[in-house]
């Protein structure tokens, strides 16, 4: 651990995963004091990722502290592909990614943080991915003393809160009332709630993966979603979040029978529907899931009085039924002075893929057109 100060603030190094398993309560606080924050700053699920994925000393967490008391964090790893980087805690599995800082002491907090930062990145450019505007990473960015390059990162959908029946009318006639009609149908079929307590987490997340993979199977379902890491890490983060009142997880039930299972990640201001499952045979019955688990979240969200609706990271079809509003996350990297060359070799790489990705999602439509003209050549 290294320490350095700032008047009344400590700002230290933390590379021990036990120092920070004991941080939860002090954690929590800050993620409370922290306006921005989002549910993937929990101490819950960031803490349960790194049991899950985390690799032994590569933990780099730069702590502020005032008087004592934890008023800044930056949550990071070292990762050496494809090259040394700063990257936050959470991975790919995570929609946002942000540092906390307490907002009663921003003023002196972030510059603190700033140069515990500057100082773990003597080897290593910080790659800070899905930053959500807004986000107090964005400040940091701000007053970065080194250089530092911003990009475009995953595109997320939200809706504000409000009555449900005000979401139904943002949307064309038409949709309107096929949204009602389906809701209709997925009340007379006695579609019943049920919030899963915490000592019920692990069955219900077994459930929900399960029914997860039989809906999307045969369709490109997420293959981290899976593995055993990710089933572990979802039941350890999901029944802690239950616990503390940051996470929720809602199964619905007909005849008795568990037919679908949504987990909501919840901060001050924000409910993020982020992983649900559910039976095919649903759509069968014409219950359309999507609508219900919207409903739901929707009403829970504005009697808890927050603020947005995420949809979270990518812009499915479905999702845009609703005329949400579009939020691009932010990819911020910083970097000393003697790193310049580094950051820049590591800019060129990440806009490189991208127009690769891009290409191919444009040549992929007219590939798909070339191949059915020469069946249908074929056939004469």
């Amino acid at each position: 651990m290294t320490t350095g100060s700032a008047g009344a603030l400590t700002v230290t190094l933390c590379r021990d995963p036990r120092q920070f398993a004991g941080l939860e309560q002090p954690w929590n606080r800050l993620v409370r004091a922290c306006p921005a924050a989002t549910p993937f700053q929990s101490h819950a699920w960031l803490h349960s990722w790194w049991l899950s994925y985390g690799r032994d000393g590569r933990l780099r967490i730069v702590l502020v502290r005032r008087d004592g008391e934890l008023v800044g964090a930056a949550p990071l790893m070292l990762v050496h592909r494809p090259m040394p980087l700063l990257v936050p805690l959470g991975g790919g599995i995570t929609d946002y990614s942000d540092v906390l800082v307490d907002a009663a002491h921003e003023e002196a907090v972030l510059p603190a943080l700033a140069r515990g930062l500057h100082r773990a990145a003597r080897g290593a450019v910080v790659d800070l991915r899905e930053v959500r505007p807004g986000a107090a990473a964005e400040r940091l960015f701000g007053m970065w003393e080194g250089p530092r390059t911003e990009l475009a990162d995953s595109a997320c959908m939200e809706l504000p809160v409000l009555p449900f029946e005000e979401l139904v009318r943002r949307m064309p006639t038409a949709g309107a009332q096929r949204v009602r009609a389906k809701l209709r149908k997925a009340d007379a079929a006695g579609l019943e709630e049920h919030e899963v307590t915490e000592h019920e987490v692990p069955r219900a997340v077994r459930s929900l993966l399960r029914l997860h993979e039989k809906q999307w199977r045969g369709r490109g379902v997420t293959p981290e979603h899976l593995k055993p890491r990710f089933a572990e890490h979802l039941t350890r983060a999901t029944r802690r979040m239950v616990r503390t009142g940051q996470g929720r997880l809602t199964e619905f039930r007909l005849d008795g029978k568990v037919v679908a299972a949504n987990v909501t990640l919840l901060s001050a201001g924000l409910s993020g529907g982020y992983l649900y499952g559910a039976d095919p045979e649903l759509r069968a019955r014409k219950v359309d899931v999507a609508s219900v688990l919207l409903r739901h979240e929707a009403q829970r969200a504005l009697a808890d009085g927050r603020e947005v609706v995420s949809f979270l990271r990518g812009t499915e079809p479905y999702k845009n039924h609703w005329r949400p509003e579009v939020v691009v996350n932010r990819r911020l990297l910083l970097a000393t002075a003697p790193l310049a060359p580094l950051l820049r070799l590591h800019e060129s790489q990440v806009t490189g893929r991208e127009r690769a990705v891009g290409v191919l999602r444009e040549a992929l439509p007219a590939a798909r057109d070339w191949r059915a003209r020469l069946n249908e050549l074929r056939v004469r």
